[in-house]
């Protein structure tokens, strides 16, 4: 966040520690997610959001420790511990010296770079929320703190007549894109309201209990700050004395938007039934500024904390996250990325002279094949798992896609889909016997499929021209049975 807005609600240098050695965000960011763009636009939109103006707040003034009855400021850390504010005493010498309160400047009187800030934070809130529309979740919460918590004429109209001028353009925007791609009016984030939450299809993917996000999301997301975003979560979100006039009073009103954000934010999203982690991504800036002050407060001094008990709990903290980091972003699940390498450089062999087909029998999305296969020279396919469109409730809690069909029974998901085996036998006498049928599909150069399918891949391809080519390390452990072990490639030879 701003500096001249949050100087005494975090330090800045403990938020970007926490990004940092964030395994979350060396897990997720790097990956090529709606959600990763997602949050990049959130967390600028939130940097450059003009908090002060909206807030209304009285000039801050800093704790005066020399005097003791009479203060105009409080100390946040009182605050933080729950002790009463100290209010200056109403007609003394310090209360009547003092500058008398000032509201945000109207409309008409917004200065260029108020304006710009605003301008440039509503922007990119809006391409978030075409992006992945429950975003909306975040900016909704914000807006109506805004517009109800902190009235003011000015305050509602500048918001009021910047959000429409930055929504319109970027619908605008989107429609013309869409338009020259699509050839016709669409409206995907229409689509993804319709297809995610109107019809619930979202579902088909799976669902999780109603609980999921606070008891395994948010845990995942922060892993070791865990429990000082929930500290942080606390301390804004309690009930306590404030006024306009006590120190820090807008960086306190800062943390509570961003905790009432969170909060509603994860509620929102509990309410859906398919739930991933990779959805609530954007709250993980929020939960930083909101952790941040009171890792700060427990590792006192930061960064080096002077109780060794306090320091080897930092050193711990430091290892897990780093070890986690390390090993989702070097070596989980690394094996779907390096085939996509290995048949590429297969492809481009000097000796290569046609065509490549690859056939992946994986669960859906297993591989990015879609986009790591990109060549004129290579013709790919994988299991589908198209969504029951057409189909009502109750028929489609009995359909199966192809990949569900097909691990279900293997062998006779090939030998319903594919061409006759016969045709792949090492016998030159029994290939001649092979029966041909054009609506089947043709057994590919390359079969790709995980560990756990070998003992079936083996039975079925066994006396076939079919031989181990390549194997790769994909992950030790995964909340997928059929995605765990080596990714394996057979080569028709």
């Amino acid at each position: 966040m701003p500096r001249n807005v949050l100087r005494h609600v975090i330090d800045e240098d403990a938020q970007l520690a926490l990004s940092i050695f964030s395994p979350w965000q060396w897990y997720c960011s790097t990956r090529t997610f709606s959600n990763s763009l997602e949050s990049t636009l959130t967390v600028y939109a939130l940097s450059v959001w003009p908090w002060q103006w909206f807030l209304e707040a009285a000039p801050i003034q800093e704790a005066d420790t020399s005097t003791k009855g009479d203060r105009t400021a409080i100390d946040l850390k009182d605050l933080l511990q729950g002790k009463e504010p100290a209010r200056e005493t109403i007609g003394s010498k310090r209360q009547q010296d003092k500058p008398a309160s000032t509201s945000p400047p109207p409309t008409a009187q917004l200065s260029p770079q108020l304006r710009r800030a605003l301008s440039s934070s509503l922007i990119a809130a809006a391409l978030a929320c075409i992006l992945r529309p429950t975003n909306v979740f975040i900016w909704a919460t914000i807006a109506i703190l805004m517009l109800l918590s902190y009235p003011n004429a000015g305050t509602r109209a500048a918001l009021l007549q910047s959000s429409f001028i930055a929504g319109s353009s970027v619908l605008v925007l989107s429609l013309a894109v869409d338009w020259s791609y699509y050839g016709t009016l669409t409206l995907p984030a229409y689509n993804f309201i319709y297809f995610n939450v109107v019809r619930n299809l979202a579902s088909f993917y799976g669902s999780n209990r109603i609980d999921y996000y606070f008891t395994e999301g948010l845990p995942l997301l922060l892993t070791t700050a865990l429990p000082f975003a929930f500290i942080g979560l606390w301390q804004a979100l309690r009930p306590g004395y404030d006024r306009p006039q006590f120190a820090g009073f807008v960086e306190r009103q800062c943390r509570y938007v961003l905790a009432v954000t969170a909060f509603t934010t994860l509620l929102a999203f509990s309410m859906i039934g398919h739930k991933e982690v990779r959805f609530i991504y954007p709250l993980l800036p929020i939960l930083h500024v909101l952790a941040a002050r009171p890792l700060v407060s427990f590792f006192t001094p930061f960064p080096i904390p002077s109780s060794k008990l306090r320091l080897g709990i930092m050193v711990f903290g430091l290892t897990i996250n780093i070890y986690i980091a390390a090993y989702v972003a070097l070596l989980h699940q690394r094996g779907v990325i390096d085939v996509m390498h290995y048949l590429r450089h297969e492809v481009e062999l000097p000796s290569r002279v046609r065509n490549t087909t690859v056939g992946f029998l994986m669960p859906c999305h297993s591989v990015p094949w879609r986009s790591h296969l990109v060549h004129p020279q290579i013709n790919a396919w994988a299991l589908t798992c198209e969504p029951p469109l057409t189909l009502d409730f109750e028929e489609r809690l009995l359909y199966l896609d192809e990949a569900d069909v097909f691990y279900s029974h293997p062998g006779g998901w090939l030998d319903d889909n594919m061409a006759d085996r016969k045709s792949v036998m090492q016998s030159a006498s029994t290939r001649n016997e092979a029966k041909t049928d054009t609506t089947l599909r043709s057994w590919p150069e390359y079969l790709v499929f995980f560990e756990h399918m070998e003992p079936v891949m083996n039975a079925v391809l066994e006396d076939t021209k079919y031989r181990e080519c390549w194997r790769g390390f994909n992950t030790h452990w995964h909340d997928d049975n059929r995605r765990r072990g080596d990714v394996i490639v057979q080569c028709l030879r």
